[in-house]
């Protein structure tokens, strides 16, 4: 699919989701409950949120959340700094972001999709956190200046991009030195066979294909990050997702020997250099004896 098509199809899917979410509908897949009890819940979206997370953000909010991880509980954020969250929807992690670095702070929130970026301000506003900000455009476009942000983070997001390299350039762009990478994604591990992993990516909704570990590695090298860490934090199980995979005309039980534990959610973590010393510090432009 060409990059156009694949944006249009993940703004189609997105919009969907977010009225779903603002009328009531569905369920909080990314809460505490079971995906097993959840009507149209998968075992990526579950399970995600402590209770002390989820009853801090509106509903909405909660129901809205199609990632795969938590990444504001592990980016170890701190009061005061400035927090970019790609790919926003609903908000979760951007209010979750807000609360964590206090109001001397900032978090804002990237998205797309119209729908979602009106319900993320209709949770703004039921939270009452004035130190949120939610900006409509892509996360291969980020529109804010270079140095501006201490900590990005996304939740199942990149891998939707069909430029991933243009994202994380953009990431390294608008991080300050010294700033912190810190998303929750998925990724593949091992050789799937292609039309296996086309299937698949029903069931993880990674329309322009999920990256491996080492993928993701050397895309974020060579956009001049440092000190790359990748923990995976959730290995998929074809049993866990048999009913879906059936519902979109999916064999699972043919499928699961070649892809079975193949998939995984992971947290990425990765640096901006900080900046060199300058040249006149004392360090290096102290006299000489002569």
């Amino acid at each position: 699919m060409s990059s156009e098509h694949i944006k249009e199809v993940v703004k189609e899917k997105y919009g969907e989701a977010a009225k779903r979410a603002a009328s009531g509908a569905g369920s909080a897949c990314c809460g505490t409950s079971p995906a097993s009890s959840i009507s149209g819940c998968d075992p990526i979206t579950s399970n995600l949120y402590a209770n002390a997370d989820a009853a801090t953000v509106p509903e909405a909010a909660l129901r809205a959340s199609l990632g795969c991880g938590n990444p504001t509980a592990l980016a170890e954020l701190q009061p005061g700094e400035t927090v970019l969250d790609l790919g926003s929807g609903g908000g979760i992690d951007v209010l979750l972001s807000a609360r964590r670095v206090g109001p001397t702070g900032k978090a804002y929130g990237l998205d797309m999709t119209d729908e979602m970026l009106a319900l993320a301000n209709e949770n703004k506003l039921k939270s009452g956190l004035t130190n949120v900000e939610f900006l409509r455009g892509e996360i291969e476009n980020i529109p804010l200046p270079e140095n501006s942000v201490d900590v990005i983070v996304s939740n199942c997001v990149i891998n939707l991009s069909a430029d991933k390299d243009r994202v994380l350039r953009e990431a390294f762009r608008v991080l300050r030195p010294g700033g912190r990478f810190a998303v929750s994604d998925v990724l593949v591990r091992g050789e799937v066979p292609r039309e296996i992993r086309r299937s698949i990516e029903l069931w993880v909704g990674c329309v322009a294909g999920a990256l491996s570990d080492a993928g993701y590695q050397q895309k974020l090298t060579a956009a001049g990050f440092e000190q790359v860490e990748i923990e995976p934090t959730r290995i998929y199980k074809l049993e866990d997702a048999k009913e879906f995979l059936q519902s979109a005309g999916i064999d699972a039980e043919t499928i699961a020997p070649q892809v079975e534990g193949k998939f995984a959610s992971a947290f990425i973590r990765a640096k901006k250099p900080a900046s060199p010393a300058p040249c006149c510090a004392p360090t290096c432009c102290a006299p000489t004896s002569s």
